[in-house]
């Protein structure tokens, strides 16, 4: 079984057992989170699609861990004035793993 759930304005496609990296939630490690916002349930054969989301399903998952990404590196410059700035970014995320899907 598997659904489709929204969370921090992106879209993911999660089965039980599966580890994902969701935009940062105010959740501690440990923790359990549900996602009440699934579009779509499906199965083998049948999938049950939601107008706009599916009613009574929700996605519980566990907090692993909370965390930065990989740093980008930024180069904004001005042409002709020789002046250029490095900039640094990494975005926060959290691990969470799914651990049942009741629809």
């Amino acid at each position: 079984m598997y659904a489709i759930i929204v969370t921090g304005g992106k879209q993911y496609r999660v089965q039980q057992g599966d580890v994902v990296y969701i935009e940062k939630l105010e959740a501690e490690e440990g923790a359990e989170v549900s996602f009440d916002t699934v579009l779509a349930v499906g199965e083998e054969g049948s999938v049950k699609v939601g107008a706009p989301k599916v009613e009574g399903a929700v996605v519980c998952g566990k907090v692993v861990k909370n965390g930065k990404g990989k740093k980008l590196n930024i180069i904004t410059y001005r042409p002709k004035k020789g002046s250029a700035r490095r900039m640094g970014h990494r975005q926060p995320y959290t691990k969470v793993e799914i651990t049942a899907i009741n629809a």
